[in-house]
């Protein structure tokens, strides 16, 4: 990693610790002769009028940190658009298994990666678009997972599923999931799916309370297409990416899900494994 000169902060709203973080980090980057550029939440906190939109903050800066939880670096991985930028991420939230750095080693992690001493880990992204008939109405990057549900009560999604040129099935069910191994460990893991190791080359694609029982989730490799074909009526199905971003899906629409020639690169604590994230996220046993 070339030397830090610029870094972008993203900070969660509402986060009664930022509004002490975030002015004690721009001294701390000031003092060290780095620059900060500041969404509109973290300059806020630090009382200036110098925040940008979100899609700017990352223009010229060499790493990007973010303050809050798992929905804030989702929303700062998108402002990156594909951007191979270092995220540092620090938990101001709740379970967060992406912001896994907590406030405590913020600065000692900070030190390293200025000085170039860090682990970087990356995570792949799946590319989504979708058509609508020969054209391609909508695109995004997803870092976790893409969501096609229902958007009436009491309604089921029917969902044709393709995986490459293979025909998968049709799913009936409240919805399905299309998650990265990142992902895995989000709406995915709640709906029954398993946990993949972030860099396992694979895409699961897990149905939300299928209508058939044996309907299980499904870990296909990451090279072929995930191409769901929508047969709902009027908008009666939504598309969430990452949970923040989506729209309502026409009948015939095609939702499709290839590899990302993009990735994420995610700063890691170089005493924290994986496996130890899970342990003190999901309460494993210690030994």
């Amino acid at each position: 990693m070339p030397a830090v000169k610029t870094v972008g902060i993203f900070a969660k709203p509402n986060a009664p610790a930022a509004i002490r973080l975030v002015p004690e980090l721009l001294a701390w980057l000031d003092a060290r002769g780095v620059k900060a550029r500041m969404d509109e939440v973290a300059a806020g906190y630090a009382g200036s009028q110098e925040g940008l939109p979100r899609p700017m903050v990352p223009d010229g800066c060499d790493l990007a940190i973010v303050l809050g939880g798992d929905g804030t670096l989702l929303s700062a991985a998108r402002a990156l658009e594909g951007r191979a930028i270092p995220l540092l991420a620090v938990n101001l939230g709740g379970l967060g298994f992406l912001t896994a750095i907590p406030v405590p080693d913020l600065f000692p992690e900070l030190e390293r990666a200025l000085t170039g001493v860090h682990r970087l880990m990356r995570r792949g992204l799946l590319r989504v678009l979708v058509r609508r008939g020969d054209a391609i109405v909508d695109e995004y990057q997803a870092l976790n997972d893409v969501v096609i549900a229902k958007s009436s009560i009491a309604r089921i999604v029917d969902l044709d599923v393709w995986a490459g040129d293979s025909f998968v099935c049709e799913y009936k069910a409240d919805g399905l999931i299309v998650s990265t191994p990142t992902g895995s460990t989000a709406y995915s893991l709640a709906a029954g799916g398993p946990i993949i190791f972030p860099t396992v080359a694979a895409v699961c694609i897990t149905p939300i309370c299928p209508h058939t029982l044996t309907n299980r989730p499904l870990i296909i490799p990451a090279d072929l297409t995930v191409r769901v074909v929508s047969h709902m009526k009027d908008e009666d199905s939504f598309l969430t990416v990452d949970g923040q971003v989506g729209g309502a899906l026409e009948p015939g629409d095609v939702v499709e899900c290839t590899a990302s020639k993009s990735e994420v690169l995610l700063v890691q604590t170089p005493d924290k494994t994986f496996f130890d994230v899970l342990r003190q996220k999901l309460k494993w046993g210690e030994r």
